[in-house]
């Protein structure tokens, strides 16, 4: 791993030349704008839908990932379709709860040097590859009506900042996050009480509105579905 993350350094620092350099950046716009283009396509069309965030790292005997499963499926059942990241864990859970429940199953799949790969409970024709997150994060965001966080780790606390990030600036509409686990999630909570809001007022008190922390399936999909029994429901684009 030390001998890798060394290679990777000393690739990062080589010298380029300025053609080498525009040559690659050049390159790697298109590859960005193809990523977009693809993503846009496939995701034009399927409808109002969810996303469920949670670790790769949970294997299908491990409560949150039944719990995860669960609300895929009462989601499904209500008429939301779930997008996931495409991978295992509570990816999984996700897009397995989709499939039992009758509803669109997508997965945004991103190439990892580990634990990624596509799971079997994603439709055949929504399983989408990306080579950069930001690409990726830009597509939970546009197609999904909701975001249901599960325990996770640096990835899913990125996938939540993210959106509640871009709710506070209103970059997005207001829509329900939904953080899953009070057990797990209740250091963070406090820490965003006190460190952020009391103590260095660096967000706003109102901010702590931004999310619900919930403990149930039931009172997950309670959140989201009271939220939209309140407007017409509709793709968010």
């Amino acid at each position: 791993m030390t001998h890798d993350n060394d290679r990777r350094l000393e690739q990062a620092f080589k010298r380029k030349t300025w053609n080498e350099s525009k040559t690659n950046d050049s390159w790697a716009i298109f590859k960005i704008m193809a990523e977009f283009v693809a993503g846009y396509e496939r995701l034009s069309k399927i409808g109002p839908c969810v996303s469920i965030f949670g670790s790769a790292r949970f294997k299908e005997d491990n409560p949150w990932y039944g719990l995860a499963a669960e609300i895929g499926e009462k989601l499904a059942k209500k008429g939301y379709g779930i997008i996931s990241g495409g991978g295992p864990g509570i990816m999984e859970a996700a897009n397995k709860g989709a499939k039992a429940g009758g509803a669109a199953s997508v997965g945004l799949n991103i190439e990892l040097p580990f634990e990624q790969h596509n799971n079997p409970y994603i439709d055949r024709d929504k399983s989408i590859d990306f080579d950069y997150f930001f690409v990726r994060k830009v597509m939970f965001v546009k197609y999904s009506q909701g975001f249901v966080v599960m325990p996770g780790g640096f990835g899913t606390l990125d996938e939540f900042f993210e959106a509640i990030t871009l709710i506070q600036t209103q970059k997005i509409a207001p829509f329900p996050v939904v953080l899953v686990g009070k057990s797990y999630w209740s250091g963070l909570v406090e820490w965003i009480r006190t460190t952020l809001i009391t103590d260095h007022a660096t967000v706003s008190a109102k901010d702590i509105e931004l999310f619900r922390v919930v403990d149930t399936a039931d009172e997950a999909v309670a959140v989201i579905d009271d939220f939209y029994s309140k407007f017409l429901l509709k793709p968010n684009f």
